[in-house]
């Protein structure tokens, strides 16, 4: 991976977010975030410039879906971070990367990785 690419983290939930931009940024992302409400989310899609995103599926009760279709019309890869199986995306995200609360550190940079080189990890 290329040092300094931009990544948005968009985490409702304080801890997880704070280990998202720790382990990220040690593995040399520059982190947008963490964001951890929907309407601040949207605008961060919108307004700044990122190679990637990390995405939680539900931000206090309400579905991140808004700001995976802003960073899908820009087409910024992302992938969703739930607790909740895969079977729970919606359309037309449900074939979307997606990784389980609690991830793993590689799972994160290894899925991160092959957001942006598809060839990575191949």
């Amino acid at each position: 991976m290329r040092e300094g690419r931009r990544i948005l983290i968009v985490e409702d939930d304080y801890l997880i977010a704070t280990l998202l931009a720790e382990v990220l940024e040690t593995a040399g992302w520059r982190v947008v975030g963490p964001v951890g409400q929907l309407g601040e989310a949207v605008d961060a899609a919108v307004q700044e410039k990122f190679d990637a995103a990390v995405l939680d599926v539900n931000l206090g009760g309400k579905a991140v879906y808004p700001v995976a279709a802003v960073l899908d019309e820009r087409h910024v890869p992302f992938v969703f971070l739930t607790g909740y199986g895969a079977e729970t995306l919606q359309r037309p995200f449900c074939g979307r990367p997606r990784l389980g609360k609690p991830f793993k550190t590689a799972e994160l940079l290894g899925t991160v990785a092959r957001l942006v080189d598809p060839a990575a990890g191949a």
